[in-house]
């Protein structure tokens, strides 16, 4: 009985390979998915398990060295029911949001310089642009840290200069700090899409808005705005989500002002070891990122459509 068994399951699963090698032939979107299948399973265990159990964490609580695994809500209450942990989130999102001005004004002149300005050698004003991006994130940090300090570049330069006789106490260690320190480490960010979008534009278009009477000023806000928000929202939300989560700038030039929260999770997790509590605000603060880049997506594309 075993080789007649076994002489009828080898044509049937002939059969069954065949048909699944001739239905991979006929449909591009299966093959897609075979092709992006080994990183799909790198996704799921990089990042959706590892996100599975911060749920899972949130959910539980910390009985002193312990975690008690029944359910409760009790850390999603201790989350969003303490006055702390909401100034934290405000400031976070304030924070970000200026980060998020602030970058993409500064950066847009620098792309649109490198798209219409630029005749040659793009190629070498992009990789100049990239250049702090060679240097570690935390030299960066600190080489604000020294520009702004009590003895810092500016002062110094200032107070040799006699414009000033004391050294300036603002400068370091509040949230314009931190906003100034982000800006700068996340600029490439925003200068890269921007310039992609600036580079797709149609210079017939610009010709043709000339040719009608258009100046600069006008040309640039009726043709070259519009087709490259694209890009700037693409720059925007590169930078909303990942400076809400930064704490290593925060805790470095930020001071008690600048704390977002951030450095709260990082806490809760290193420090005191309270890891559901860790996980709920951690879940809070992705879901308020989440809706606030949402948000500024939606503004964006009203403004697009409106413009057309």
């Amino acid at each position: 009985m075993a080789p007649a068994n076994l002489s009828t399951r080898i044509p049937t699963a002939a059969r069954f390979g065949a048909r699944v090698e001739a239905f991979f032939r006929r449909s591009d979107a299966a093959r897609g998915y075979l092709l992006l299948s080994p990183a799909i399973l790198i996704m799921l265990a990089a990042l959706a398990a590892p996100l599975l159990l911060l749920v899972l964490y949130s959910f539980w609580s910390q009985d002193g060295y312990l975690v008690n695994t029944q359910l409760t809500l009790d850390q999603y209450s201790t989350a969003l029911g303490r006055e702390a942990y909401r100034t934290l989130f405000y400031r976070s999102l304030s924070i970000s949001g200026m980060v998020t001005i602030v970058t993409v004004l500064l950066s847009y002149p620098m792309a649109y310089f490198i798209a219409f300005q630029v005749q040659r050698n793009k190629f070498v004003w992009l990789i100049l642009v990239t250049i702090p991006f060679w240097t570690s994130y935390l030299l960066r940090v600190f080489a604000w840290k020294i520009i702004l300090g009590y003895n810092g570049v500016i002062n110094s330069g200032l107070m040799s200069l006699g414009i000033l006789k004391q050294p300036l106490e603002f400068l370091l260690y509040n949230p314009t700090s931190v906003v100034v320190t982000l800006a700068h480490a996340w600029a490439a960010f925003a200068i890269l899409p921007i310039y992609v979008s600036l580079e797709k534009i149609d210079r017939s278009l610009l010709e043709a808005a000339s040719d009608l009477g258009d100046g600069p000023i006008r040309r640039f806000f009726r043709i070259t705005l519009p087709l490259s928000l694209p890009g700037v929202i693409g720059a925007a939300v590169l930078i909303f989500v990942p400076t809400t989560g930064d704490y290593v700038t925060p805790a470095l030039v930020g001071g008690t002002d600048g704390v977002m929260i951030a450095n709260v999770i990082q806490v809760q997790f290193t420090k005191i070891g309270n890891w559901p509590l860790g996980a709920a605000l951690a879940l809070a603060s992705m879901a308020a990122v989440g809706i606030f880049a949402l948000l500024i997506v939606q503004a964006m594309r009203l403004a697009i459509s409106r413009v057309k």
